[in-house]
């Protein structure tokens, strides 16, 4: 079901970056038109980061299109950065038009409902991800969201932290656990948080690529959820107690040889290792995955395939990720995930990324994609408060 929240925007992710907390809807519309104002015919004018053409550079003076009417089953609300969103910038992915409102994440205060919605009502604090229409976007002070793919915020955690989950754990999710996905898009194993599924894969070991990436914090948790070990990540050594403390059984200095990486995995895994989640996907690591993969197991990769063809074989498959929960032959995943994503982060078994908030709001925005481009950030999210844009 969709339903309109007309959300005044608290946070806005950039890739690693989580957002600062807002609790006055006015706060996020102190540059724009008072929530108050809005209604499902009314035309919307509000504070938006958005690019045209491909490649330029932000601007966040006026959206591209005021218009953002309300169906019965959409919510109006408030967004962080992502990974993926210089990416989009540069590259125009997903783009199919210009002017574009960028932005993956998001968190924020429902300002309006749709008709059809029963679950949530004004004020709500909730957090969402966002997709690629100008209505969905999440770098502006208001987006439109479906409410089956939103969750209530947690009592344990704060707007700012919500806004650093939902692409990261939805790339986690959607490539481990989608069974709607095709063979080559997912895993297709049982989710942890729906019956059957918690400890299902206990005593498996799993090894992660870029452990402290915003993604690698989340395959970390959910491969701890779904009773995988040893849990084994590469990373920087510098964030180790960060991953141990939310899974990872052993953490391999990232800087290792790849034949010295491979003699630490034999080492722990202490059987052979059939799924390999490479976060960071760059030829370097996608070669070491897949050395280390297992005949008959599965590699995850979030970029395309670089693995040198004369290595392949038919015995280990190769999956690649769109993790995002609006494409239809994810829905499904994303639906459940969400109906109890709320309470899996009230029970500490989901843990947020640590934040970094940016200075001046949506103009904030740009130096933290520049920073994401130049990999700059490490175990962080970066958010953006588009009601302090100056």
């Amino acid at each position: 079901m969709y339903f309109l929240i007309l959300l005044a925007m608290n946070a806005a992710h950039i890739e690693t970056q989580i957002p600062p907390q807002l609790t006055e809807v006015e706060q996020s519309a102190s540059h724009g038109a008072d929530p108050g104002s809005f209604s499902q015919s009314d035309s919307l004018r509000f504070m938006s980061q958005f690019v045209e053409p491909l490649g330029a550079s932000l601007d966040h003076s006026l959206p591209p299109s005021a218009e953002r009417p309300i169906a019965e089953d959409e919510l109006f609300i408030v967004d962080p950065l992502n990974p993926v969103d210089w990416k989009i910038q540069a590259y125009g992915y997903f783009v199919e038009e210009f002017p574009a409102v960028l932005g993956s994440d998001a968190a924020g205060i429902v300002e309006e409902v749709g008709a059809g919605v029963t679950s949530f009502v004004k004020g709500d604090k909730v957090f969402f991800q966002g997709w690629f229409d100008n209505r969905q976007g999440t770098f502006q002070q208001y987006a439109i969201v479906p409410a089956e793919i939103t969750a209530k915020l947690p009592s344990n955690i704060s707007l700012d932290e919500a806004a650093s989950i939902p692409c990261g754990l939805a790339t986690a999710t959607v490539a481990l656990y989608n069974q709607k996905g095709d063979k080559g898009t997912s895993v297709r194993l049982a989710a942890p948080w729906e019956e059957g599924g918690k400890g299902k894969y206990a005593g498996k070991p799993i090894f992660i690529l870029g452990g402290a990436s915003s993604v690698g914090q989340y395959v970390i948790q959910v491969a701890k959820l779904s009773g995988f070990s040893p849990i084994i990540t590469t990373a920087s050594l510098k964030n180790a107690t960060l991953l141990t403390s939310l899974g990872a059984t052993h953490v391999i200095d990232r800087n290792l040889s790849a034949e010295a990486a491979r003699a630490e995995v034999a080492k722990v895994a202490r059987a052979p290792v059939e799924l390999v989640y490479d976060t960071i996907s760059v030829p370097d690591t996608e070669n070491l995955g897949y050395d280390v993969l297992a005949p008959g197991g599965h590699i995850v990769l979030t970029l395309p395939d670089q693995i040198d063809p004369a290595k392949k074989t038919p015995e280990k498959k190769i999956v690649n990720v769109f993790g995002n929960v609006h494409r239809e032959d994810n829905r499904a995943l994303g639906v459940s995930l969400y109906s109890k994503l709320t309470q899996l982060i009230e029970e500490g078994a989901i843990k947020p990324n640590h934040a970094e908030v940016l200075p001046n709001g949506l103009e904030g925005i740009i130096a933290g994609l520049d920073r994401l481009k130049n990999n700059q950030v490490s175990g962080t999210k970066l958010i953006a408060r588009p009601q302090e844009t100056v």
